[in-house]
């Protein structure tokens, strides 16, 4: 997946603001005018065997990362900032007012849409139709439902996504092949229908063993199945489907120290999140995993022309260290600088008093929340300073910890090596978007909203067991516990808020602005309960001319 291929076609416009990439039909009838263009790749050339179907699945890959990755913004991070557990960095405005921030036309509510309807959609949507063209040459009807099945798991991800965030939505399953304006929106039940039919497949077709580092896998599917099960409330289907991951046999936490840092002081958590180790044959706790490549095409590196600064790549140092380069001695004096070890974070994400401290009063020897894994402490590292390799003490230095956005606790899993230099705040970590621990969350989830509070502390205490923490006992086995294990288990990797609207659905109660208000310091004043939801794009709702477009309510 390090060559990333584009497919378009050979006339396509793109309408401002509406839901997707539209291949142009040739209005002319005269066969003689119909071009066959071969000598630049189009889906009529490349789409008729295997291997061009491979190329198409990459582009739908590349698509995928950039969820998270596709532009330097913090807009990208709205998933994390303003949630209950996540509150934006000094330099961040982004939802530090849902008031102000949270409006039809915020770079935020288009991002995710656009990321959806122009991109994932679209790409997925090709594969799909392509496939049963007379023209393609398959070895096997299971070797064409196996290139299916992926397309089809990123079209049931990304429903699941657009469900959880806007509500209904529009559902578009086929390439538009004329320019379309009258756009409906399904209900959020018949979105989650639609993706729970597509995982479906997709867990009967996809292959047990990735192709290749980052491929899809039929235990993908059935993560995701089980989470889908569980906003459509089956609780059954949920632990069906979650337990087939975990009973699959490939799978297990990863519970000795292993890989790339070994030599290092460490433990097996922090193993998990060192460079070039999600890719190994010996972790058994990946399931899905973006990739990144230094310097390579399709790796997501580029050169910014002005100064030659390499960028691209995993950003989240960037977005979630502290700034810490900004720190001054208590003389007032430059305390520290950029440094290999610790990159140049802007700090745009940090965490709430909840997340950096009150979820860890459950046992403050939780491994999670070790040295290795969280950082707490700085010391300064300015050889100049008359301070040089003391430890940073936020009150001599008149730091504002909750304010500055330069000294704040954060997670360690945003670390790595910066091989395109210490100034830039990246690195090329892989990074998970799932992990088997997340699995035994939702079958955890699924056995509490069953009533099973037991089986729910079981599965709760074999990622406790492994981060050698105090067990859960069944009666403190709840869905509020879940959160809270959320956080102290998938820090940074949990798309936050999209989990909370999904709770909020099932409680039928704004569980994300109720728990903004408990827990979010900066933003918990200034949330609103039609901010459960984000709004409708404006600008689709104004491209949408031919029909009326209801926006979510409160906007």
């Amino acid at each position: 997946m390090k060559r990333i291929l584009i497919l378009a076609s050979k006339r396509h416009l793109t309408l401002l603001g509406t839901l997707m990439l539209v291949f142009w039909a040739s209005a002319c009838k005269d066969s003689v005018l119909d071009e066959v263009p071969k000598a630049f790749l189009n889906p009529d050339v490349v789409l008729v065997d295997k291997a061009g179907f491979e190329t198409a699945i990459i582009a739908i890959h590349s698509a995928a990362r950039n969820e998270l990755f596709g532009t330097d913004t913090e807009n990208l991070h709205a998933m994390n900032i303003g949630t209950d557990a996540y509150m934006p960095g000094a330099v961040s405005t982004l939802l530090r007012d849902y008031n102000v921030s949270l409006t039809p036309t915020l770079a935020s509510v288009d991002l995710w849409w656009e990321w959806a309807y122009l991109n994932m959609l679209p790409r997925s949507n090709i594969v799909v139709d392509y496939a049963d063209k007379p023209a393609v040459k398959w070895a096997s009807e299971a070797e064409k439902n196996a290139i299916v099945a992926e397309a089809r798991f990123f079209r049931g991800y990304t429903y699941s996504i657009l469900a959880n965030l806007y509500g209904g939505v529009p559902l578009v399953a086929h390439v538009e092949t004329a320019p379309k304006t009258d756009y409906t929106r399904a209900s959020r039940q018949e979105v989650l229908e639609f993706a729970r039919q597509d995982l479906e497949f997709a867990s009967q077709w996809l292959p047990k063993k990735p192709a290749a580092p980052g491929r899809i896998v039929k235990a993908a599917a059935d993560h995701f199945l089980s989470e889908v099960y569980l906003a459509l409330g089956n609780n059954d289907k949920a632990i069906e489907a979650a337990s087939a991951v975990i009973n699959d046999g490939s799978y297990k936490l990863m519970t000795q120290r292993f890989g790339s840092k070994l030599a290092q002081p460490g433990d097996v958590f922090s193993d998990l999140f060192r460079d070039k180790n999600q890719n190994l044959a010996a972790n058994t706790e990946t399931i899905w995993a973006l990739q990144f490549e230094y310097q390579t095409p399709g790796g997501v590196t580029y050169t910014n022309a002005t100064n030659a600064t390499a960028f691209g790549g995993n950003s989240s140092m960037r977005a979630w260290g502290a700034g810490y380069h900004n720190i001054k001695d208590p003389e007032g004096k430059s305390g520290m600088v950029v440094c290999d070890s610790l990159g140049r974070p802007v700090g745009w994400v940090m965490g709430t008093p909840y997340a950096s401290y009150d979820v860890w009063k459950e046992d403050w020897n939780d491994m999670r929340n070790s040295p290795y894994n969280i950082r707490r402490t700085f010391y300064y590292n300015n050889a100049t300073s008359r301070f040089f390799g003391q430890k940073v003490d936020p009150i001599a230095a008149k730091i504002d910890t909750l304010n500055s956005g330069w000294y704040y606790p954060y997670t360690r899993k945003l670390e790595g090596d910066p091989l395109a230099g210490n100034t830039t705040g990246r690195t090329f970590v892989e990074f998970y978007k799932i992990r088997l621990a997340e699995t035994y969350l939702l079958r955890a989830e699924a056995y509490i909203r069953k009533g099973d509070k037991q089986k729910a502390a079981d599965d709760l205490n074999v990622l406790r067991s492994r981060a050698k923490a105090k067990p859960v006992t069944a009666d403190r086995a709840t869905l509020d516990y879940i959160l809270d294990e959320r956080v102290r288990e998938l820090i940074m990797e949990e798309p936050r808020r999209r989990t909370l609207i999904r709770f909020g659905f099932l409680a039928n109660s704004p569980v994300l602005v109720d728990r903004v208000k408990k827990y979010n310091t900066k933003t918990g004043s200034n949330i609103a309960e039609k901010h459960e939801l984000f709004p409708i794009p404006q600008k689709f709702i104004d491209a949408n001319l031919d029909a009326k477009i209801e926006q979510n309510p409160g906007y």
